[in-house]
């Protein structure tokens, strides 16, 4: 079981290697590397930070930390997450204020985003993977898939799909 430095440690390299993909790092970190969680576990997780307000990868930080370590584990993985990049993006932010309407500057941000996404994409591929979802799930996620993009705010969502979610799953294990 992670102590608070270990959370402080393992959120840092999350933190300092995740920009725009806090929740792929996490899961490597955490799954793959440091073997704390399954995939099934860590996505039950993020599940639950996703839905919480606030940003998602804090909220699996907090969720795990305060697993391993209580409280004190929680203020470690996200102070570990936020220490780093924090400090980062003060120093980028007076770059960009400088040179930021390069265009060379501009086109590197573009690329920087599309890569961002294709790690967010993969995590979430790696996850269904290996949890196997079932036909009745996949239903649920084209359902939520289809709502966001359509603009259905994201509490109405929760609120429909959430509950339908949590039947379909019951009924799969009994």
């Amino acid at each position: 079981m992670p102590t608070a430095a270990q959370l402080f440690a393992a959120y840092f390299q999350v933190g300092i290697s995740g920009f725009g993909g806090a929740n792929a790092w996490a899961r490597h970190v955490v799954v793959e590397k440091r073997g704390w969680l399954t995939d099934a576990e860590y996505a039950q997780r993020l599940g639950l930070g996703q839905v919480l307000p606030g940003p998602n990868a804090m909220n699996c930080a907090i969720i795990i930390g305060h697993e391993f370590a209580g409280v004190p584990g929680s203020i470690a993985a996200v102070t570990g997450m936020f220490a780093g990049p924090l400090s980062l993006l003060c120093g980028l932010a007076a770059l960009y204020d400088r040179y930021g309407e390069l265009q060379t500057v501009r086109a590197a941000l573009a690329g920087v985003a599309a890569g961002a996404a294709g790690m967010m994409l993969g995590t979430a591929l790696k996850l269904a993977r290996r949890s196997r979802p079932t036909w009745p799930m996949w239903a649920v996620l084209a359902a939520a898939l289809g709502a966001s993009m359509a603009d259905v705010p994201i509490g109405w969502i929760l609120l429909v799909l959430g509950p339908l979610g949590i039947l379909t799953a019951r009924m799969e294990r009994a």
